[in-house]
């Protein structure tokens, strides 16, 4: 666990410099505004352990897959978000020396990331070889106003010495990605343009063919007078550079600004894109250093009124909370469907950058109660988007008849994800994407996407369910084989309950919205059945006996559902049994081992209980809690949030907070040794649930929103905002007191505890 980052409400902060911590510290310092980000790296060179990651949205590449052995129906790629345009970098160099906190003596190191202003700054003193002292001090962001802008500001102050100082600013799209499956380089044909301080490069993806584009201009002043220098200028295949040189001595002070503007074909034209990135730069350029960072500035304050929790007491879970929030709002900002939140977001390359099941169970929730509607509808509607792939990949696998499986993992709606236990197997990822269509409609009362969008959807989720169960004669059940749950130490199980139990939940929920299209408007149910051929009284009498005769393991002496058939002929032991030094298993266990034991690596029943908590009374929640919780070793990044959330409504106060802080904190202190791979981006929204779900209490019933809050010891208040069908509210609670205040909007009524008030 690491504990060498300052505690604060607003700030990460290094102070002394943690080389051996630098990927992680990266990973935490990372940047992003939703279209583009990158890792927190020097700015200039640096020959220690790092990765220098630039990554913009949306841009991938599709990798071909290595695997030892081909089975039919994998994917035959996995699909990469592509480290990008090097942006931010520069090559400093005094009297030929380069600067380099690898080589040079650190006397003095401080870095900062400010999570309320979205800034990350260093400053550091230096010796270099040579014997001259230097002190760096750098600020730079990813513009929050303005997505196509990357700003830094880098000053250089002379201690001792004088000479000649270099300053080489460029841009380079000659990178490869570290997760590269063949390390090849996936940038091609780059074109590059240089026209006095401002320079071009371009270049192409392989295969996929994205453009990616980035202008800079550059501004030099010595001791605080701009300077007119012509630089010297370099060019290459995909990279650019403009040079200077200044002959200075001790007190000397030099700042480089440097505005780049970025952006891919997404967004351009694509013979337009080089122009476009000149023209957003030298906008910047006349907007000037000062107005651009008060607007960005702006923008993250008014993103913090709405969205800001704010915890008394507890200043470890104060940090964590930002921090949380700030990493989930600098990956995804809900302005195109086309994007979705990859699982390290910005601030690594681990997964791909690809969209998971994270998304629809976990990241969902967040952002319909701190954004606008329309940013989660933009969610749902990207994988309306792909839903003929989702029908195709279905079709790959021998369903038909418009049966659709949504990727485990995908940029474009393909499958993408090669190994076969998920891919083929952990199914269950349906199930979160028709619960999110129910989960959306339920919070915002958005009846018009259920009807034009949702409902196709769900009826395509629907009929791969009715095809993937069978029909078990020593059952006399529907019963499903071969799967893999949330929990992935177990792969290739039969009856695992939390899948049969979302594939019932599916069936029925699709048949009632079906029912009510029906009613409210039988033209457009026609229509759509009619498109979709829809045979409605074959496949709703099939729908229903499937529903009726699903077998759901369950053993009655224990009063617990299984989670899958056979779990309890494992022998049975807790987690707490496993020795420390064996801990993460997938890092210290054969993957037989794991296979092979009781532990579960994820919320699995318990996922289901969570999801459908209505459906079931608090003695079946406390029997299945206290029998898979202390079975379960937490090695997802998405179980704790689920488990605090629980706990809370069995008034298990402590065992709450230990979870709600094991996720809010799992990267600060990396806790799950992985940090340095880039961050849990989808998890952190699961902080967030425990938070508002947990703590908070915030349900949603019969078209009315609740609160039951309690406080964990640490604690002496909570204070947290949602948004709500048009209201915005904020729920403030102590000891003593439970504040719900209406801040905007029509007046409504508001569930807390048991009782309604209006």
């Amino acid at each position: 666990m690491n504990t060498y980052l300052t505690i604060d409400p607003w700030k990460l902060m290094e102070q002394g410099f943690h080389p051996e911590h630098q990927m992680v510290t990266e990973s935490l310092f990372s940047l992003g505004n939703g279209r583009f980000g990158q890792r927190g790296c020097f700015e200039e060179t640096y020959t220690g352990k790092t990765l220098q990651g630039n990554y913009l949205a949306g841009v991938y590449y599709p990798d071909k897959t290595r695997v030892g052995w081909w089975k039919n129906g994998y994917p035959e790629y996995f699909a990469k978000v592509l480290n990008a345009i090097d942006w931010s970098s520069l090559r400093i160099s005094m009297e030929g020396e380069e600067v380099d906190l690898h080589q040079a003596t650190c006397e003095s190191f401080y870095r900062e990331l400010d999570m309320k202003r979205g800034v990350l700054s260093r400053q550091c003193d230096l010796k270099l070889v040579n014997g001259d002292r230097i002190s760096i001090a750098s600020e730079r962001y990813c513009h929050a106003e303005y997505p196509d802008l990357g700003i830094l500001r880098y000053q250089i102050r002379i201690r001792e010495g004088k000479g000649t100082l270099a300053v080489q600013s460029y841009l380079d799209l000659d990178v490869q990605n570290q997760d590269a499956n063949w390390e090849e380089k996936f940038w091609e044909d780059g074109q590059t343009q240089m026209d006095g301080q401002t320079a071009v490069v371009s270049a192409y993806t392989r295969k996929t063919r994205f453009r990616a584009a980035a202008a800079m201009v550059n501004q030099l002043s010595l001791n605080g007078t701009i300077l007119d220098l012509d630089p010297f200028r370099v060019q290459r295949d995909k990279y650019v550079e403009l040079g200077y040189e200044l002959d200075v001595e001790a007190g000397d002070e030099i700042i480089l600004t440097k505005m780049v503007s970025m952006s891919s074909t997404l967004y351009y034209d694509e013979t337009r894109l080089p122009a476009e990135m000149m023209t957003r730069v030298e906008e910047a350029r006349l907007k000037g250093y000062s107005a651009l960072l008060k607007a960005h500035e702006d923008h993250w304050a008014r993103k913090w009124q709405e969205a800001d929790i704010v915890i008394d007491g507890d200043l470890s879970a104060q940090q964590a909370i930002r921090f949380n929030i700030f990493q989930l709002y600098q990956t995804y900002t809900g302005d195109d469907d086309r994007l979705n939140i990859g699982p390290k977001g910005f601030t690594g390359e681990k997964y791909g950058g690809s969209t998971y099941w994270d998304t629809e169970a976990y990241c969902l929730p967040f952002y319909l109660a701190t954004a606008s509607p329309q940013v989660a509808r933009q969610l749902l509607l990207y994988r309306h988007r792909q839903l003929p792939q989702a029908i195709a990949n279905a079709r790959k696998l021998g369903f038909s008849g418009g049966a659709a499986l949504f990727p485990m993992v995908t940029m474009n709606g393909e499958e993408c994800h090669n190994e076969w236990e998920i891919t083929f197997e952990e199914i269950h990822r349906n199930g979160a994407i028709a619960y999110a269509i129910h989960d959306y409609v339920r919070y915002t009362g958005d009846r018009d996407y259920l009807w034009s969008h949702g409902l196709e959807v769900l009826i395509a989720i629907s009929r791969f369910w009715a095809q993937r169960v069978h029909w078990s004669s020593p059952q006399q059940r529907y019963v499903m084989h071969g799967v893999t749950g949330p929990n992935e130490y177990e792969n290739n199980v039969n009856n695992n309950w939390y899948t049969l139990y979302i594939a019932r939940w599916c069936l029925t929920y699709t048949r009632d919205v079906i029912h009510e299209l029906k009613s409210q408007d039988p033209k457009a149910w026609l229509q759509l059945a009619d498109q979709l051929k829809f045979y409605e009284h074959t496949e709703l009498r099939q729908w229903q006996e499937i529903v009726d005769f699903l077998y759901l393991p369950e053993d009655k002496e224990l009063g617990i559902f299984l989670q899958q058939d056979g779990y309890l002929e494992k022998e049975q032991a807790l987690a707490d049994s496993i020795p420390a030094d064996q801990r993460p298993l997938n890092e210290h266990w054969s993957w037989d081992r794991i296979l092979r034991s009781c532990f579960i690596k994820q919320a699995d029943v318990l996922q289901g209980f969570y999801f459908f908590e209505e459906d079931f009374d608090l003695d079946q929640l406390r029997r299945n809690y206290q029998y898979y919780e202390p079975r379960t070793v937490h090695e997802s990044s998405l179980s704790p949030c689920v488990h605090a959330i629980l706990a809370c409504s069995l008034d298990e106060d402590e065992k709450a907070y230990e979870m709600m802080m094991r996720t809010a904190r799992l990267d600060l202190d990396n806790i799950n040794n992985d940090t340095k791979d880039g961050c849990h981006i989808t998890s952190m929204a699961g902080t967030w649930m425990a938070v508002v779900k947990g703590f908070g209490g915030m349900r949603v019933r019969d078209d009315q929103v609740g609160f039951s809050p309690r406080l964990p010891e640490a604690w002496s208040r909570l204070n947290f905002r949602v948004r709500w069908r048009g209201r915005s509210l904020e729920i403030a609670f102590d000891r003593q007191e439970i504040r719900i205040t209406l801040l905007e909007g029509a007046p409504l009524s508001v569930r807390c505890y048991e009782d309604v008030y209006a």
